[in-house]
């Protein structure tokens, strides 16, 4: 049992959809064994004008596959129509609040005026909030970018989210160009704090504790933040921030057992199962110093022997070291 360090601030840590990786096995694995994060956001979940959930979908949101978890469903639409609608059946499913996808940046979804791209469209999305507003029964929350292309757009974007009661809004300070290049725009967060009417919680590159210390120094006023890519790359991430320590290496092979076990009960054939954990371990190797071979071998396997053969050689012959995980080496 990690023991929590004394005297220590404790923020309110959310985990950041990820589209492939953080569906409801992966999310149950790591509520079991790093029990810190406060709320889970699914993967965004894209209403068609049929009105019918895709399985996969409603299989993520399903009570039964997300037991002892806090989840947001996080919905991509720029339909009014679409939005209430999935809300409504998330509502039917016991959920409480919906969150709106606008700062997802990949191309096939910005063409679409969706995502990120749905914040150049100012007109349709205030339209489109205050139809939502006015026809869901439940909390909604926005996560968004600071525009499609300039950091001076979310003048005018934060005068629309003001116009609409938010449980909350998640400001991941980039633009869509930037995707997740370059480096967050703080002072341009800073701006939206103080203007905003709504709660605003912070999202972007926080890897370590020591980003999080230095981001808590500079705005202390913040009591929670989404951790995306770094808590993919050190699942324990959320803990060591809330002073609990740094795992062990039994516990990240643990939660890698459960996720492939996982996989494997509801994924049929090897060359599926061995996609999804290989898109996990891109950003898991970052935990192991040294790995590039054991990488290479992971990723080359085809098979599931293959693949177990790799990660237990890596586990047998690699340590795990505090400080390092996706942006440590900043």
């Amino acid at each position: 049992m990690i023991e929590k360090r004394e005297d220590h601030k404790e923020p309110c840590c959310c985990f950041a959809p990820m589209e492939g990786i953080t569906g409801y096995v992966y999310r149950s694995a790591h509520h079991a064994l790093f029990p810190h994060v406060d709320r889970y956001f699914t993967p965004f979940l894209q209403p068609n004008q049929n009105h019918r959930f895709a399985s996969r979908e409603r299989n993520d949101v399903l009570p039964e596959h997300n037991k002892g978890i806090t989840l947001i469903p996080q919905i991509l639409t720029n339909r009014a129509e679409d939005f209430i609608w999935m809300a409504g059946e998330l509502e039917a499913l016991g959920y409480d609040e919906v969150n709106l996808n606008l700062g997802c940046p990949s191309g096939t979804v910005v063409t679409k005026y969706k995502g990120a791209g749905f914040l150049a469209k100012k007109e349709a999305l205030d339209a489109f909030l205050d139809e939502v507003c006015a026809g869901i029964h439940i909390r909604l929350s926005v996560k968004t970018r600071l525009g499609m292309a300039s950091p001076d757009e979310f003048e005018e974007l934060l005068e629309i989210y003001n116009k609409y009661p938010l449980k909350e809004l998640i400001i991941h300070p980039r633009v869509r160009s930037d995707f997740y290049k370059n480096t967050p725009d703080r002072a341009a967060f800073q701006k939206a704090l103080k203007a905003s009417r709504n709660e605003v919680w912070y999202n972007g590159d926080i890897f370590t504790p020591g980003d999080w210390e230095e981001f808590h120094a500079g705005f202390p006023e913040v009591d929670c933040i989404m951790l995306g890519r770094g808590l993919i790359a050190n699942p324990g991430l959320a803990g060591e921030i809330k002073g609990f320590g740094f795992p062990d290496k039994g516990r990240i092979k643990e939660f890698h057992d459960m996720i492939y076990q996982g996989y494997r009960e509801t994924i049929s054939g090897d060359r599926n199962v061995l996609f999804k954990m290989k898109e996990i371990w891109f950003y898991l190797l970052f935990l192991f110093p040294g790995s590039e071979k054991y990488g290479k071998r992971i990723r080359k396997a085809e098979r599931a022997a293959e693949y177990e053969a790799a990660v237990a050689s890596l586990f047998r012959d690699l340590d795990i070291q505090q400080g390092c995980g996706y942006g440590a080496e900043r």
